[in-house]
C-alpha cells in the first residue's frame, strides 16, 4: 500500500515537471500563431520574440488567453520566469529555453521562487536561510531594475521621436514663410506696375476716344485680353493665394 502511494506521488511529480507552466504555453502559442505576426512574433533568428504593438497586444490578445489586459503585468510575469529584454528600441524578450520550433525546452524554464511563498517554520532558522533570503532579494531587485530600465528606454525613444517631429515642423514653417515672402514680393511689384498704368490712364482714355478699334466692313471688332486686364488678373490670383496660405502656415 505504501509502495503504491509512493508510485502515485512519483508519477504526479514526473507529470508536473514534464508539463510546461500554463503561462509559458499560452505565450508560446501567441508567438507561434501566424495570424498575430503583426502584433507579436519571433525575431529574425527565432531566439526571442517581439511585441511589435504593445497597445493592441494588451487590448486584443491578452484577454483571450489571460484574465487581464495589462501589458506591465505580462512583462512582470516574464521576469519571474527569467526572461530578459534583448533590445532597447523595442519590446523584445528572450530566454535560452524559449526558442522557435523547440517547444519541448519549455519544461526547462522554472519560475523564480518568491520569499513570501516559502513556508515559514517555527523552529530556529538554519544556516541556509540567509543565503536563500539574499537570493530572493537579488531576484526581486533584478525584476525591479529591469522594469525601471524598460521605462527609461521607452522615455528616451519618445524623446527622440519628439525631437524629429519638432524638426520637421520647423522645416515646414520655414518653407511656408519663404512661400509667403515670394508671393508678397510678386504682389508688391504688380502693385507698382498698376500705379504706373494709372498714371497713363488719361492718355489711354484720349486714345480710346479717337480710336474706337479696328473695323471690318464698317463693323467694330472687339480685341479681348488687353495687357492691363491680364496684369490685374494675375494680381487677383496672387492675392487670393496669399490669403489661402496665411492661415495654414501660422
Amino acid at each position: 500500500m505504501i509502495m503504491e502511494v509512493e508510485c502515485e506521488k512519483g508519477l504526479l511529480e514526473y507529470v508536473r515537471k514534464s508539463s510546461p507552466p500554463p503561462f509559458l504555453l499560452k505565450t508560446y502559442m501567441l508567438v507561434e500563431d501566424p495570424a498575430t505576426d503583426e502584433v507579436i512574433s519571433w525575431n529574425a533568428d527565432g531566439t526571442a520574440f517581439v511585441v511589435w504593438q504593445p497597445a493592441e497586444f494588451a487590448r486584443d490578445l491578452l484577454p483571450t488567453l489571460f484574465k487581464h489586459s495589462n501589458f506591465s503585468s505580462f512583462v512582470r510575469q516574464l521576469n519571474t520566469y527569467g526572461f530578459r529584454k534583448a533590445a532597447t528600441s523595442r519590446w523584445e524578450f528572450c530566454n535560452d529555453m524559449f526558442r522557435k520550433g523547440e517547444r519541448d525546452l519549455l519544461c526547462e524554464i522554472h519560475r523564480r521562487k518568491a520569499w513570501a511563498n516559502k513556508p515559514q517554520h517555527v523552529s530556529a532558522p538554519t544556516q541556509s536561510t540567509p543565503k536563500e533570503f539574499d537570493d530572493d532579494q537579488r531576484s526581486s531587485s533584478t525584476s525591479s531594475s529591469s522594469g525601471y530600465i524598460n521605462l527609461v528606454d521607452e522615455n528616451e525613444r519618445l524623446k527622440r521621436e519628439n525631437g524629429i517631429l519638432s524638426s520637421e515642423l520647423s522645416g515646414m514653417k520655414r518653407k511656408c514663410k519663404d512661400l509667403l515672402d515670394l508671393v508678397a514680393m510678386y504682389t508688391g511689384s504688380e502693385k507698382e506696375e498698376e500705379e504706373d498704368d494709372e498714371e497713363d490712364k488719361d492718355e489711354d482714355d484720349d486714345e480710346d476716344e479717337n480710336d474706337e478699334g479696328p473695323k471690318l466692313f464698317g463693323v467694330r471688332l472687339e480685341v479681348q485680353g488687353s495687357g492691363r486686364e491680364r496684369k490685374r488678373k494675375r494680381i487677383d490670383i496672387r492675392e487670393t493665394a496669399s490669403l489661402l496660405l496665411s492661415p495654414s502656415c501660422k
